[in-house]
Order: C-alpha cells, then sequence, then structure tokens
C-alpha cells in the first residue's frame, strides 16, 4: 500500500514557477544609480507576508544592501501578485523569505593589437617606425 503524503495547509506559489519568478525579477529590476555609481553588489534578504488571495501586505528587509539596492527589491516583491489558495475556508497569511540579487552588468573592455608584417625586423628599425593608436567608445 502506497503512503502518500497530505499536506493540510498550502502555501501561495507564483505562477509559474521559481523559473517564472527569477525570469520576472531579471526583466523588471531597474538598478538604482547611486548603486551603480558605487559599484555596490550583494543579494537582498527579504521577508514577506502573504495573504489567501496572493497579495503582499508586508515587507521587511532582513539584510540590505542600502544605496537604493533595499528600495528597489522592496517594489519588486509588491509589484508581484502570487497565486490564490483555498485552505477548506481558513484564510490564513504566510510568510515567505525572498532574495534578489543585483549584481552589475558586465563592462565590455575592448583591447586591438595590431602587428605589422615587419614584426621581424631588427630593433634599431622598430624604433623608426611611427606608433598610431586608436580609441573606440561603444554606446551601452
Amino acid at each position: 500500500m502506497k503512503k502518500t503524503e497530505k499536506k493540510f495547509l498550502k502555501l501561495p506559489e507564483y505562477p509559474g514557477g521559481k523559473e517564472a519568478f527569477k525570469k520576472y525579477i531579471k526583466d523588471n529590476l531597474k538598478y538604482p544609480k547611486e548603486a551603480m555609481e558605487q559599484k555596490i553588489e550583494g543579494i537582498v534578504h527579504l521577508v514577506a507576508e502573504i495573504n489567501d488571495n496572493g497579495e503582499i501586505e508586508q515587507v521587511w528587509i532582513e539584510n540590505g544592501l542600502g544605496y537604493g539596492c533595499d528600495e528597489e527589491a522592496v517594489r519588486l516583491l509588491k509589484s508581484i501578485q502570487f497565486g490564490g489558495v483555498k485552505n477548506r475556508g481558513v484564510r490564513l497569511k504566510t510568510k515567505k523569505r525572498f532574495r534578489i540579487e543585483f549584481k552589475l552588468p558586465a563592462q565590455r573592455n575592448i583591447q586591438y593589437v595590431y602587428k605589422s608584417k615587419n614584426d621581424n625586423m631588427n630593433k634599431k628599425d622598430q624604433t623608426a617606425q611611427k606608433k598610431i593608436s586608436y580609441s573606440i567608445r561603444l554606446k551601452n
């Protein structure tokens, strides 16, 4: 006889699961200007209280970064709607922990090296050559 595990309480979940939640955070995260200027990276740890309709009522910051990252993490969480749950007529609020990562976008540093066909010249001839350098600016 197979024993099935029954849970009395159903907890609210983000529609689409964890992967959809991560994608939502990635697509809607606006890196704070102050944090970008100070090159701040890290993880903001939050706790949110979710009601039975899937709405986030309160958000607490357990461990923050500052520089506007905490406020952005709270803004993101408050904009989320979880799926509502029915627990046999019992209305309940649940607390859930979240981690929102702030990581600076990779900077592009491109370096070009030009070598002529005359690389095998002796040192005397190489110093006589003119040196030319170029700067290329890329828009992000």
